[in-house]
C-alpha cells in the first residue's frame, strides 16, 4: 500500500494584499481534482477517532470516502444527514481542535482536511443543484417554538422538521442567521452562502418570522398557551457585549465589537452609501482582545480603510483564542499584534474623541482559573498608543430579557441553567442551547447543542403522546 502524502492539500486564496482591500471570501475552495486528493489521505480507521470529535458527529469517514471516489452527492447527502448547515460549518468551524484533532495523520503528518473539504461538498451540491424552484414541504406535526435563528435554533429546527414537527423560528432581527450574520464577515462567509442555507430550511418547511422579540414583542407564556407550541428551544446567542471598565470608554470612537462588526455585516456599512448604514473607522484603529471576533473586527477595520490596524492584548501568543488560520490571514494581511499590553485608559481630545489608548505593559504570572498564565504589571511605565479608533472584543454575555422576570434559572452571569443530556432548562418543555447556555463559544457547539435539544424534544413529545404523528428519532440526533 502506497504511503499517504503527508501535508495536507493547500487551500487556495486571493493574495493577501488583494484581500485586504475588499470583502470578497479570502479562501478560494478545493477543485474537485484537489478535494478528491485530499481525501484520498484518509487512513480509512477501523474507529473513525475523527468522529468524536465532530458536536454533530458527522460521519466523517464515510464522506471523506465518498470524495476520494469522486461521488460528491453521495457525501452531501451523508454529511447533511447529520448537520444541516456544511457550507457554513465547514468554512468557520475550529476543525483543528475538534474532528481533526483526532484525525490519526496529525500524529506523525497533517491531519486530512476536513473542514476544507466539508465545505467544497457543500458548495459543489450548491453548484450542481438543479436550478427548479422548491415548494416549502408542509408539515403537520405538532408544533415547535423556536427563539433565535442563529446556529443552534437553525439546527434544532432543520432536525425536528426532518422528524415532521411543525417548527416557527421567530427571530429579533430583521434577517435569519445571528452571529452567523451579523457577527461573521463576508470574506470569512460569504452571505449568500447563509442564505443558501438558511432557504433549504425553509423548503424542508420551517417557518422563519422576523422581527419579533420573544419576551417583549411575545411573551413565553403567549407562545405556549395562546398559540399552543408544544415545546420552546431558546437559541438567542450571547448579544450584550463586555466593556474594559476604564475611563474614557465613553468616548466618540468607542466601539463594542458587537456593534462594530454588526453594523459592517448585517448592516452592510462596507457598502456605504449603496446601503444606509455609515461607520466611522479613523486611520489607526486598536483592537482589544485576541479571539476570532478580534481577529475579524481587525481585518474588517482593514477593508474599511485604516492604514493601521493592531491587536492589543494582554497576554502572549500562546494564550490567544483565535484560530491559526484566521491568525496567520491577519498576520498576512499587516495587522499589527501587541502582546502583554493592557489597556488601562481611553485617551480623548477636547472634542470628545478618541485620541489614544494608554496601556500597561505585563508579564505572564501562574495560571489563572482558566488554566492560560495570568497577566501581571511588568512595573514598566505605562504608554499611551495613537489611536483614533478602539473596538472592544473581549467577549460577550447573554441578554437578560427572557429571564428577567425569573421564570428560567440562570448562572451568576446570565447563562440559561439546563440538563446537560438533554438542554431541557428549569421550565419543562422549554429548551435551550448555544451561547445562551455556554456563553460565547463556537458555531459548531451551539449546532450539537440544537441537534441534542431537538433529540430531546422529541422524545419528550413522543413520551406525552403530542409526537406520535412524526418520524422515530434518526440514529445521529
Amino acid at each position: 500500500m502506497p504511503l499517504k502524502p503527508r501535508r495536507k492539500t493547500g487551500m487556495p486564496q486571493q493574495p493577501p494584499k488583494q484581500r485586504a482591500k475588499t470583502f470578497e471570501e479570502v479562501n478560494e475552495g478545493y477543485t474537485e481534482a484537489r478535494a478528491m486528493f485530499e481525501a484520498s489521505r484518509c487512513l480509512e480507521c477501523q474507529i473513525a477517532a475523527c468522529e468524536e470529535g465532530c458536536p454533530v458527529r458527522v460521519p466523517i469517514k464515510g464522506f471523506l470516502k465518498c470524495v476520494s471516489e469522486g461521488r460528491f452527492q453521495d457525501a452531501y447527502d451523508l454529511i447533511k444527514s447529520a448537520n444541516p448547515l456544511p457550507a457554513i460549518c465547514g468554512r468557520v468551524c475550529p476543525q483543528e481542535s475538534q474532528c481533526e484533532k483526532l484525525c490519526h495523520m496529525a500524529t506523525r503528518f497533517h491531519p486530512v482536511g476536513i473542514g476544507h473539504l466539508e465545505r467544497f461538498v457543500a458548495d459543489w451540491e450548491r453548484q450542481h443543484r438543479s436550478k427548479t424552484p422548491v415548494a416549502a414541504k408542509k408539515l403537520t406535526g405538532p408544533r415547535v417554538a423556536i427563539v433565535g435563528a442563529g446556529p443552534s435554533g437553525l439546527t434544532a429546527a432543520g432536525e425536528l422538521a426532518r422528524l415532521g414537527y411543525h417548527v416557527t423560528i421567530f427571530e429579533a432581527l430583521h434577517e435569519p442567521g445571528g452571529v452567523l450574520r451579523y457577527g461573521i464577515p463576508e470574506f470569512r462567509l460569504p452571505k449568500a452562502v447563509l442564505d443558501d442555507e438558511i432557504q433549504q430550511l425553509q423548503q424542508a418547511g420551517v417557518e422563519i418570522i422576523c422581527n419579533v422579540i420573544i419576551g417583549k414583542t411575545i411573551t413565553l407564556e403567549q407562545l405556549t398557551k395562546e398559540m399552543a407550541f408544544k415545546a420552546i428551544f431558546i437559541g438567542t446567542g450571547a448579544g450584550l457585549p463586555r466593556f474594559l471598565g476604564i475611563p474614557g470608554e465613553n468616548l466618540n470612537g468607542v466601539y463594542s465589537a458587537n456593534e462594530f462588526l454588526t453594523r459592517i455585516n448585517l448592516m452592510k456599512a462596507y457598502q456605504f452609501p449603496n446601503a444606509h448604514t455609515p461607520l466611522k473607522v479613523g486611520e489607526k484603529v486598536a483592537v482589544v482582545g485576541a479571539g476570532n471576533t478580534a481577529m475579524d473586527a481587525a481585518r474588517s477595520a482593514l477593508r474599511m480603510g485604516a492604514k493601521e490596524v493592531r491587536i492589543v492584548y494582554r497576554r502572549s501568543e500562546t494564550e490567544m483564542s483565535a484560530r491559526e488560520e484566521e491568525y496567520h490571514h491577519a498576520q498576512e494581511e499587516g495587522v499589527i499584534f501587541q502582546w502583554l499590553t493592557n489597556p488601562i485608559r481611553v485617551v480623548g481630545n477636547d472634542e470628545g474623541w478618541v485620541t489614544g489608548l494608554e496601556c500597561q505593559p505585563q508579564k505572564l504570572g501562574p495560571p489563572d482559573e482558566s488554566g492560560r498564565a495570568r497577566p501581571v504589571s511588568s512595573g514598566e511605565p505605562p504608554v499611551v498608543i495613537p489611536i483614533d479608533t478602539l473596538v472592544v472584543a473581549i467577549g460577550t454575555r447573554p441578554n437578560r430579557l427572557l429571564t428577567k422576570g425569573g421564570e428560567l434559572a440562570t448562572t451568576s452571569w446570565g447563562g440559561l441553567v439546563v440538563s446537560e443530556s438533554t438542554g431541557e432548562t428549569s421550565r419543562s418543555g422549554i429548551f435551550a442551547g448555544g451561547d445562551a447556555v455556554t456563553g460565547a463559544a463556537t458555531v459548531i457547539l451551539a449546532a450539537g447543542a440544537g441537534q441534542r435539544a431537538a433529540a430531546a424534544i422529541h422524545q419528550k413529545l413522543s413520551a406525552s403522546g403530542n409526537g406520535q404523528a412524526v418520524k422515530k428519532t434518526s440514529g445521529h440526533a
